[in-house]
Order: structure tokens, then sequence, then C-alpha cells
């Protein structure tokens, strides 16, 4: 059977990496516009990084029938831009006096079992958390502290800003994770198969051997 020259590609929008990438952009999107000052420089580079990493899932794909490289390298791209948006919900977190969740905490684990498929979602469970549906790692129905305060607070004051951003985080590293995997999965594909080069090649040769096919 001929190899295509042009393989199937673009079919970004059935990527995990992509579809967990886009809630991020929505979510961050809606943080920013809520605790971000608009027209700031920490809103438009959270916004921009966020669309970025999916985005470039989305170019890496589109350019994957020509350029194995050109996919590999924006996929990456897409991995780096997401680490740049952890950093900045860490630094909110971190600037703010409120906990950046362990990975083991219930509340969100609870978010990634859900699965969100939109940022509405993500507030679904962010009301749902609010409301001490879920415990965290200490028994307590939250773990919300300052630094200056060992407190815990209760479900009715554990501010919403800190339960989104630990979200928008739980859902970062569910995308860098998807992202490495691609990664590593395109590497090893290129590395065994070469890329629109080789495969140009191959079907010259073929086309060769057999010209009346």
């Amino acid at each position: 059977m001929t190899e295509p020259l042009i393989p199937k590609h673009g079919g970004y929008r059935n990527l995990k990496s992509f579809q967990v990438a886009t809630v991020v952009y929505d979510l961050t999107v809606r943080f920013c516009d809520r605790w971000i000052p608009r027209g700031s420089r920490t809103h438009d580079q959270m916004v921009q990084a966020a669309r970025s990493g999916r985005q470039n899932i989305a170019e890496g794909s589109q350019d994957s029938a020509t350029s194995k490289k050109m996919e590999l390298k924006l996929t990456q791209v897409a991995r780096g831009s997401l680490e740049e948006l952890k950093l900045d919900y860490q630094d909110y977190l971190r600037q703010h006096r409120l906990p950046e969740w362990p990975r083991n905490d219930p509340r969100r684990q609870a978010l990634i079992d859900l699965r969100p498929q939109s940022a509405d979602d993500v507030a679904a469970w962010a009301k749902r958390v609010h409301g001490g549906e879920w415990s965290g790692p200490s028994g307590q129905s939250t773990s919300s502290t300052s630094s200056t305060s060992s407190t815990l607070s209760t479900p009715s004051t554990l501010p919403y800003d800190e339960i989104a951003a630990n979200g928008a985080l739980a859902l970062i590293a569910v995308a860098t994770a998807m992202l490495d995997r691609q990664v590593a999965s395109l590497a090893e594909r290129f590395e065994q198969e070469g890329g629109f080069t080789e495969r140009l090649y191959r079907t010259r040769t073929q086309h060769r051997r057999n010209p009346h096919p």
C-alpha cells in the first residue's frame, strides 16, 4: 500500500491536551478579568500564556503534515507557555498569602476526576468546594491560611480566588503531563519514521520502482 505523501493532520480538537488547554485558557480569561487589574502587564501576560499554550498545540497539529520537527517544536512551546502560566498562578497565591494546595488535596483531585469540559464546569466545582463538599488534606473543610495566622478558614469564607487559582494549577498539571507524553511520542515517531523529507524520498523511490500502479 502506497504511503500518503501528505498524511491526515490537523485533528487537534480531538487531542485531550488541546481540550484541557482550552479550559485553562477560558478559565484564565475569567480569573484575570475578575482578580487581575485590566490593562496590567500581569493580566496580559497570563492571558497570552494561556492562549499560547492552546494555540501552539493546534498549530503544531496543523503543521504535522509537512514538518514533524515543527510539530515537535510547537508542542514544546505550548508546554513552556503553560509552565509560565503555572508560575503566574503560584505568584498570585504567594503574593496574596493564599496556600497552594498539595497534589494529594481531595479538592484538587475532585476537579481532575470531574474532567471539566468548560470554564463553567470549573465554576460549578468551585461553588461545591466553597460549600465545603470536599475536605482538605488535614480533614478540615478548607486549609486556607495566611502567613501570619494559623487559623483555618470556614467554607463560607474560603476565598474564591484561592479556589480558582488552585483549580487552574490542577488543570495546568494535567495539560502539561499530557504534553510531556505527546512530546515523547512525537520524538519517538520522528526518530523511527523521519519527517516530510524522508516521506518524500520514500514516495519517490516507490514511484521509480513501480511507475504504473
